[in-house]
């Protein structure tokens, strides 16, 4: 398990790239992540591996026999700016922020 948090990206735009590698072995998730033209893909395999390196390291578990488990986006806090606009108003900009979860696990 390997989680990234409050990572500056919209949680529909990443759960889009997670539905695709969902129950997929690790060394497939992993090239379907480097050729998604996504920018969350990147971070996404960033935390991929992460997992990978948990598993293999705390659990002794064997990385070739890895599959993705649970793949989730929770949302963070949204970051709240304003930008100025005609005759003095503010108008709100919304940065969104979402927290990655990946589970990776042997494949029975």
């Amino acid at each position: 398990m390997a989680t990234g948090r409050y990572i500056r990206t919209s949680p529909l735009k990443v759960r889009r790239v997670l539905d695709q590698i969902r129950g997929k072995d690790y060394s497939e998730a992993v090239l379907i992540l480097k050729f998604m033209p996504y920018r969350c893909s990147n971070i996404i395999l960033e935390i991929l591996k992460s997992a990978a390196a948990n598993a293999e390291h705390n659990n002794n578990l064997d990385k070739s026999k890895l599959r993705v488990l649970k793949g989730y986006a929770d949302k963070g806090p949204i970051l709240k700016r304003f930008r100025p606009r005609a005759q003095g108003r503010g108008f709100p900009i919304r940065k969104p922020t979402c927290h990655i979860s990946i589970q990776v696990g042997e494949q029975e």
